[in-house]
């Protein structure tokens, strides 16, 4: 792509976006400054992000604990990390360390082909509906655009994800997900039992519902002549119930810190405060989504974060989204409800429209939950 279609919007739009190109294509083309159309204002730069020596230590939780004597220690360390930062990270989770290195060299695989094996699949003309290969998340929408490729892999089906998801990861993320579903469903169990659902038939059933729809992202974050100006993905929270996420060695994600849902402010530059995810070899990367902080009235979670890009090396990051059931009604547990003295915080939902709202618009923040919300 020529330097000067690079300063023209539409042709750099059509190149990126609509012709599958994605951020990759750009930085294979040579370019040497980051156009002007993935400038963010600067409240949005990662720069401006802060640290501050009394952030709170990120949980580092051994799930296999849940299993024996020490069962009662690791739930509870489980539902502090939902109450406060709303993110985790899980060792001895079941999904085999192998399968984690595979599964970050087919992601390679996949985003280091020609544009044009990519582009097959990208929305309008994707063989399957369930399979969507993009750049950003609603560019259309979008004020500023993110550093960042994907592919996206909805699951219904062993059979359906074998002969429709790329040929360069199906295998390896087709057992990712069936690998991590026990995990998941030990997580949740967890943080439904504290919210009063004890029943194992209504805890089954509850659970089948909330993770009902499941997803396989890949997402590729192209080295960034200008890491300063840029973000890999906007400030946001997870519409689902909850996500597994696999980082690799550069990391790079940040979650924002909260005190009793009031954001901390730098008290020198006014600026958010966030902290980073540290990578950790082996592990797994857990958040709390809007749906349980929806479920819990609040009482969970789910923390707004975002990803940095850096100048040195491109990068992936692999998450798993659990997801109710497009026909599912979402609301507060009457249970959890009459504990917070019958006032509900958020309304009932059914799950499509809030997700219809979730992919209709930009990441802002939690923004996403303001759907659901009840006005004080």
């Amino acid at each position: 792509m020529g330097s000067d279609n690079l300063n023209n919007a539409i042709s750099l739009f059509n190149f990126v976006v609509k012709d599958g190109n994605g951020v990759k294509g750009l930085v294979d083309s040579g370019i040497s400054r980051v156009p002007h159309q993935y400038i963010q204002p600067p409240k949005e730069r990662m720069e401006n992000q802060s640290s501050s020596s009394s952030s709170p230590e990120l949980a580092l939780i051994d799930l296999s604990k849940l299993d024996g004597p020490d069962h009662e220690h690791a739930a509870k360390e489980i539902v502090f990390a939902a109450e406060t930062l709303g993110f985790f990270q899980v060792v001895n989770h079941g999904v085999p360390l192998e399968l984690l290195d595979s599964l970050k060299k087919s992601a390679y695989s996949f985003f280091e082909q020609e544009p044009e094996k990519k582009a097959v699949y990208r929305n309008g003309v994707s063989p399957s509906p369930y399979v969507k290969y993009g750049t950003s998340f609603v560019p259309e929408k979008e004020k500023a655009l993110e550093w960042k490729d994907y592919i996206s892999m909805v699951y219904t089906t062993d059979v359906d994800a074998l002969a429709s998801w790329p040929k360069e990861c199906k295998e390896v993320a087709l057992e990712y997900l069936k690998t991590s579903v026990s995990m998941v469903r030990k997580i949740l169990k967890v943080l439904l039992g504290n919210l009063g659902v004890t029943a194992v038939e209504e805890s089954d059933q509850m659970m089948d519902g909330l993770t009902g729809l499941k997803m396989v992202n890949m997402n590729y974050y192209p080295k960034c002549p200008n890491p300063e100006l840029t973000v890999g993905v906007g400030r946001h929270s997870d519409m689902g119930t909850l996500t597994v996420l696999l980082q690799d060695e550069i990391g790079g994600l940040y979650v924002k810190l909260e005190e009793d849902g009031i954001r901390i402010n730098n008290n020198i530059n006014g600026y958010d405060q966030w902290i980073e995810i540290p990578p950790i070899n082996g592990a797994l990367v857990i958040n709390i989504g809007d749906t349980l902080q929806i479920l819990s009235n609040g009482k969970y979670r789910s923390a707004e974060h975002r990803v940095r890009t850096t100048s040195t090396k491109s990068r992936v990051s692999i998450p798993i989204f659990t997801i109710p059931k497009p026909t599912e009604k979402i609301g507060p547990l009457l249970q959890v409800v009459e504990r917070d003295g019958g006032v509900a915080r958020y309304r009932e939902v059914v799950f499509e429209d809030y997700m219809a709202n979730f992919f209709g618009n930009a990441h802002e923040g939690k923004k996403s939950l303001h759907f659901a919300q009840i006005p004080n």
